[in-house]
């Protein structure tokens, strides 16, 4: 029998609105990503996200440990973007906390 060495694609796809996710899930690069960052395991990634493949998880984060540069960059975009839909959202709705108030006090 022979080992058959081929090359590996990383299971990652972008959708229409550039986001990458992972296999054929809906999970984002970002939250494998972070989450082998703080310490998880892809066992642990997998038990997370159960709808990951072990084998893509693997390859995500290696992927990304050949990668870092344009991985880090990617993230640091996402995270820019969120902050912006953050800020947006925040200048549409009102505060919050005073209709909280009122409602605790009509109690």
């Amino acid at each position: 029998m022979t080992l058959a060495i081929e090359k590996e694609i990383p299971p990652l796809s972008e959708d229409a609105t550039g986001t990458i996710r992972v296999g054929n899930t809906r999970v984002l690069l970002e939250i494998v990503i972070r989450a082998f960052q703080d310490g998880a395991s892809p066992e642990s990634i997998v038990q997370r996200y159960s709808s990951l493949s072990l084998s893509d998880v693997y390859l995500t984060i290696g992927y990304y440990l050949r990668h870092q540069d344009a991985v880090e960059a990617y993230l640091n975009r996402r995270e820019q973007l969120a902050e912006s839909v953050h800020q947006r959202l925040s200048n549409i709705q009102p505060d919050l906390s005073l209709i909280r108030t009122r409602l605790l006090a009509q109690q």
